[in-house]
């Protein structure tokens, strides 16, 4: 069993612990059901992994780890709120399963949670992670305001997106190993680096997660494939697409996105037709690879030994070529 499949194990068997059968059962059984359901565990891994890479106490991290587990599948049930998506881990959202509303206070609920578990570690430790953590649930609230007010908007800018998914998904990758990173009382210095890189990688990680959308398959990915289209989301296949596009693909872009087309899946299509046309998945994977490779630079600036730096490495070039 490699380190990563130790620590998979550690947290799916935490999560097992967890009694989530409370009354009322309808807003606890929704988040059984999301817990439930598994998932990548990519920021709960990546807590432990920098601890590990520290030489820390990986089972100090692992409340941390699962705090962050929570926050981000409560994020994920308030997204799926917004976005009416249907889908989630090829599995029906609670919002669908359920209603708006049980999603909503099951979600809330969620949140809070995720405060009781980060305090299940070092006290000594408790502000500094406290810190980390709210900071980074803040900045993805902003981050997913700037999404939902981007869907409105005409022009957005390839800065303006980044900065968008920086808050709304790589911050919290940052968060996820700089906490790690504390309970194993690194020093300053790779405590920053360690962040910087998931701040690239979670910039990296996002566009893959844009480009699989339109390009995944749907089985695979658990989401409906071009949901991105259908709700006007500003990716980055569509900002690139906008500045490359002719007049007459411009045109078609803005009435597409203007809601003028009625059927869906002719609407996620024709947009299709248009990103091939412009080759836009090798504009995204470029982009990609900027990113991910400036991740690489700030790992290599932490103090810890090759070892554990490429075992850090391995698992981020798994992120970054995976297909689903």
């Amino acid at each position: 069993m490699t380190r990563i499949q130790e620590f998979q194990q550690l947290i799916d068997d935490l999560i097992a612990k967890q009694n989530f059968k409370h009354t009322p059962v309808e807003l606890y059984a929704p988040i059984e059901y999301v817990m439930s359901q598994g998932g990548k565990r990519l920021r709960p891994l990546l807590t432990m992994l920098s601890c590990d890479l520290f030489n820390g106490q990986v089972l100090h991290a692992l409340y941390p780890a699962l705090a962050i587990e929570v926050f981000h599948n409560f994020t994920l049930v308030h997204d799926d709120i917004m976005d009416k998506a249907p889908i989630r881990r090829g599995m029906q959202t609670v919002f669908k399963k359920w209603n708006a509303d049980i999603a909503i206070l099951s979600g809330d609920t969620m949140f809070a949670m995720a405060y009781q578990f980060a305090l299940k570690t070092d006290p000594l430790l408790i502000p500094e992670i406290l810190g980390v953590f709210s900071k980074a649930a803040i900045e993805v609230c902003e981050g997913q305001q700037l999404d939902m007010n981007y869907e409105g908007l005409e022009h957005v800018s390839i800065d303006e997106y980044i900065h968008m998914i920086t808050h709304k998904t790589a911050v919290l990758l940052g968060a996820s190993l700089k906490i790690g990173a504390i309970v194993a009382n690194a020093p300053a210095n790779s405590i920053q680096n360690i962040y910087d890189f998931g701040i690239n990688m979670g910039i990296a990680f996002q566009l893959k997660d844009d480009l699989l959308d339109v390009y995944g398959i749907e089985q695979k990915f658990g989401k409906m494939s071009g949901g991105d289209i259908a709700a006007n989301k500003k990716t980055y296949l569509y900002i690139k697409a906008r500045e490359l596009a002719n007049q007459k693909q411009s045109e078609e872009l803005s009435a597409m996105y203007s809601g003028q087309y009625a059927d869906t899946e002719e609407k996620i299509n024709r947009v299709k037709v248009i990103y091939d046309d412009l080759n836009i998945e090798e504009h995204v994977s470029q982009a990609m690879a900027y990113y991910y490779e400036k991740s690489l630079e700030f790992l290599e600036l932490t103090e810890a030994s090759p070892d554990k730096k490429m075992q850090i490495k391995d698992f981020a070039d798994h992120l970054y070529k995976r297909n689903h």
